[in-house]
């Protein structure tokens, strides 16, 4: 529970002191999202420490949200929410689209971090909507970040999950996609459109026409977005 809690019998005060210690919302948000090893679930949530996350697991353990697991014979450390976890799911998604809603588009947009919209947009991919007979290579390049900071490239293999990877793996680049990140994160959370955001040379595609023509088809944007 939250240091010191409210001394409330309020239940809404009550559901606070489980949840508001933080980070606790956005490891559930990426449990819910599929991701079930620490490291796994750190990549959905660069900006807190290795420490910091094996003393909020725990917590969150000991309060019933989640349950760790062992694989005898591996090793491997797994993390699942419980149903009690799960029960709250919708009331977060609901929390994601009043915020999508009421919270102002340049507050939104005003702190970007690309490594977490690159592992968002990764698992949103459609590979169904991608070629089925290829591995399909697309380089994401911010130019205003740093160098170390600016390439991404997803990898598409039939029959496999989208990969992300952050150094380039050696293959040839289907599609080159050049965004400013603003540009690219308002697309892919709703704020804006791929159309207007291209129209803009916000965001530029250069390679496989076939890829770029059917962006809107395998960029599937967050969840959050307004249809």
């Amino acid at each position: 529970m939250a240091h010191g809690g409210y001394n409330h019998f309020c239940p809404v005060s009550k559901a606070c002191e489980l949840l508001e210690p933080r980070w606790t919302l956005l490891i559930l948000c990426e449990m819910w999202s599929g991701s079930t090893r620490f490291n796994e679930i750190r990549r959905g949530v660069p900006g807190m420490s290795p420490t910091l996350m094996v003393k909020r697991l725990r917590e969150m353990e000991a309060n019933g949200l989640i349950v760790r697991s062992q694989n005898d014979a591996t090793g491997d450390i797994v993390y699942r929410t419980t149903e009690m976890a799960k029960e709250l799911e919708p009331i977060v998604h609901a929390l994601g689209k009043w915020a999508h809603r009421n919270v102002d588009a340049d507050v939104t947009l005003e702190k970007l971090d690309a490594r977490i919209l690159m592992w968002n947009m990764r698992r949103k991919i459609d590979a169904s909507a991608l070629p089925s007979r290829r591995r399909s290579v697309i380089r994401f390049s911010y130019p205003e970040l740093p160098r170390d900071e600016r390439n991404y490239w997803l990898l598409a293999k039939p029959g496999m999950p989208v990969d992300l990877c952050l150094s380039d793996p050696g293959y040839d680049v289907d599609l080159f996609v050049t965004a400013e990140l603003k540009a690219m994160t308002s697309a892919w959370i709703g704020l804006s459109s791929l159309e207007t955001e291209i129209a803009h040379d916000k965001i530029s595609l250069i390679g496989d026409t076939t890829l770029a023509a059917s962006m809107e088809n395998w960029m599937v944007r967050s969840s959050y977005a307004i249809a």
